[in-house]
C-alpha cells in the first residue's frame, strides 16, 4: 500500500521544475514530519504497525537517490 507521505516523495523528486538542491530540501522537510509522526505513534497505545516506519524508508531512499548523505552526528548531537 502506497502512503500519502510515500507518494508526496515520489511527486517531489519526479518534479522536474524542482533543483536537485530543492528536491532535498522539501525531502527533508517531509522526513521531519514523517519522524514526528513516527515518533507519536510509538509513544501511543495503538498498533504499532501504522506504516510510518516505510513512509520514513521511502523518503530516506529518495533522499539517498538524490546523493544526499546524512551527517555524521558527534556525541553532543541530538
Amino acid at each position: 500500500m502506497v502512503t500519502y507521505k510515500a507518494m508526496q516523495a515520489q511527486e517531489i523528486v519526479q518534479n522536474p521544475m524542482l533543483s536537485a538542491d530543492g528536491k532535498i530540501e522539501q525531502l527533508l522537510e517531509l522526513e521531519s514530519e514523517a519522524r514526528g509522526l513516527q515518533r507519536a505513534a510509538s509513544e501511543s497505545p495503538m498498533n504499532d504497525c501504522d506504516g510510518w516506519e516505510d513512509d520514513l524508508r521511502e523518503i530516506r531512499l529518495a533522499l539517498g537517490r538524490l546523493g544526499w548523505r546524512e551527517p555524521i552526528k558527534g556525541a553532543a548531537s541530538l
